[in-house]
C-alpha cells in the first residue's frame, strides 16, 4: 500500500506518518494486517510535480494539510478548499479513485461559538467538495471533524490551548485563563492517529451532526475518533501545576490506563526544556548508607531506594498496619523478619544477581544486613503508604539476632 499525507510537516501529519513507518519498519507488529509500501509527504514545501506523482501511484490519502491563523481571512479558503480542489483534480487527471480521509473541524458546524466562523466555512465548503467528489467519481471518502486536538509536537502559542499551557507552565512562563470554568472537548493525537489506523484496516466509526451534537449511525456521513475527554480549563491548569511541581513533591498524581490526566502528563513532559529533564532528588546520608524518597502517590504509596554500606544493619523496626517490599538489586544481603511477641526469626537471603521481593509483614519488626565486606547493598523499597513524620506507623525493635539455623531461607 502506497499512501500519500498531505500536511505532512504539521502537527497531526508527523505523528500519522511516524506511526506508518513504524509499521512499514517492522517496528510496530501490532498492526501487521497493514502492508505499508511507500509514504509519500505533501507539504508546503512540495511542489506541483511531486504531487502530480504523489497522486499518480497512491492506494490511500490522508488530506491532513490546511490553514487556520492565517494573516488573510481569504487564505481560509484558499488552504483548506482550494487545496483539496487541486488534490482532487490531481487524482481525477489520473484515474486515481483511491479513499480519500479529509481533515475538518467541529467549526464546520457554524453553530454555537463557531457560527461566524470563517475557518469553519472553509472546512464546511472543503466538506462538501469532498463529498460531490465521492459521489461523482464512486470513491470512499472519509471526514472526520475533530475538535481541540493535543499530545506531542504540536505548536505552542498557535492554535492548542494545551500546547501553550504546556510550553510557558514548563518554561515558567505566565498562562492566561480568561474563563476557567470553560470545558473543553479534547482529541489525544496517538488516539486520533489508532483511529487513522483502524481506517487504513477497514474499520471506522461513522456518525451525522445535529449542530455540535455527534450522533453515531453506521451509515452516517461522517466518522469520528469514540475517545475524547471534556475538561475545564480550570482542571487542565490544576493538572499541569501538578506535573511543574513533581520533581519537588515527588508527587505523582492518578493516571489511570486511558484517563486524560495521563495523556495530558505525556504531552506536558514533550515541552520540557534540556534543564529540567534531569533533576536532583534528596539524599538522606549518614555513616550507614543513605535513603532516597523517588516517588510518592496519593493512592498506592511511595517508592524509596536505600543504600546499605558493607556490613550495616538497617531497619530494626515495625508497623502496625503499612507494609512495605524489599527488592535487593545490586549486592548481597540478608533480609530478617519476627514477629512481635515471638522468637520465631525468619531470614531471607538476597542478592542482585538473582532479583526477588520479599513482603515486610505488618506486625512483623525487620531489618535488612550487607552481607558484603566490599559492595554497597542497594535496595528498592515500597510502602504502602507514604510516610507521615505525624503518624509515621513506626516502632523501634531489634529482631534479635542474626542466625541462620532453622530459618527460612528465600
Amino acid at each position: 500500500m502506497k499512501i500519500l499525507v498531505t500536511g505532512a510537516k504539521g502537527f497531526i501529519g508527523k505523528n500519522l506518518i511516524e506511526s506508518l513507518k513504524n509499521i512499514r519498519d517492522g517496528k510496530d507488529r501490532t498492526r501487521s494486517i497493514l502492508d505499508i509500501e511507500e509514504i509519500f509527504k505533501y507539504d508546503i514545501n512540495s511542489t506541483i510535480e511531486e504531487l502530480n506523482g504523489y497522486c499518480s501511484k497512491a492506494d490511500f490519502v490522508f488530506h491532513l494539510a490546511g490553514i487556520n491563523r492565517p494573516t488573510d481571512h481569504a487564505d481560509f479558503m484558499r488552504g483548506n478548499h482550494d487545496l483539496l480542489f487541486l488534490l482532487l483534480e490531481t487524482l481525477k487527471s489520473h484515474g486515481n479513485k483511491c479513499p480519500i480521509m479529509l481533515s475538518s473541524s467541529i467549526q464546520a458546524a457554524l453553530c454555537g461559538p463557531y457560527l461566524n466562523s470563517e475557518y469553519g466555512r472553509s472546512k464546511l465548503a472543503a466538506e462538501q467538495l469532498l463529498q460531490a467528489y465521492g459521489n461523482e467519481m464512486d470513491t470512499p471518502i472519509y471526514i472526520y471533524r475533530f475538535p481541540n486536538v493535543f499530545g506531542k509536537w504540536c505548536k505552542p502559542n498557535y492554535n492548542s490551548v494545551i500546547a501553550t499551557f504546556c510550553h510557558n507552565l514548563s518554561h515558567d512562563m505566565p498562562i492566561t485563563v480568561n474563563d476557567p470554568d470553560r470545558e473543553l472537548e479534547l482529541l489525544y493525537i496517538d488516539d486520533l492517529v489508532a483511529e487513522m489506523l483502524n481506517l487504513l484496516e477497514g474499520n471506522t466509526q461513522r456518525c451525522e451532526y445535529d449542530g455540535l451534537t455527534l450522533i453515531p449511525k453506521s451509515d452516517g456521513r461522517y466518522c469520528f475518533v469514540p475517545t475524547t475527554h471534556h475538561v475545564t480549563l480550570t482542571d487542565i491548569v490544576n493538572l499541569l501545576k501538578q506535573f511543574r511541581a513533581q520533581p519537588e513533591t515527588l508527587m505523582m498524581p492518578a493516571i489511570p490506563e486511558g484517563s486524560f490526566a495521563k495523556k495530558l502528563f505525556s504531552t506536558y513532559l514533550s515541552y520540557l526544556p534540556e534543564e529540567k529533564i534531569l533533576f536532583p532528588l534528596k539524599m538522606n546520608i549518614d555513616n550507614r548508607g543513605s535513603f532516597t524518597e523517588l516517588i510518592r502517590t496519593k493512592t498506592n504509596g511511595q517508592f524509596s531506594v536505600n543504600i546499605s554500606k558493607p556490613g550495616i544493619t538497617k531497619g530494626e523496626h515495625w508497623h502496625q498496619s503499612k507494609w512495605e517490599m524489599f527488592i535487593v538489586v545490586s549486592g548481597h544481603g540478608l533480609i530478617q523478619e519476627r514477629k512481635i511477641g515471638t522468637d520465631e526469626v525468619l531470614s531471607f537471603e538476597v542478592s542482585g544477581e538473582e532479583i526477588k521481593a520479599v513482603y515486610m509483614l505488618p506486625g512483623h519488626t525487620h531489618n535488612i544486613i550487607n552481607l558484603s565486606g566490599t559492595e554497597e547493598l542497594v535496595t528498592l523499597m515500597w510502602a504502602s503508604e507514604q510516610f507521615d513524620s505525624e503518624k509515621p506507623d513506626t516502632y523501634r525493635e531489634t529482631v534479635n539476632k542474626w542466625s541462620m539455623n532453622g530459618n527460612r531461607k528465600l
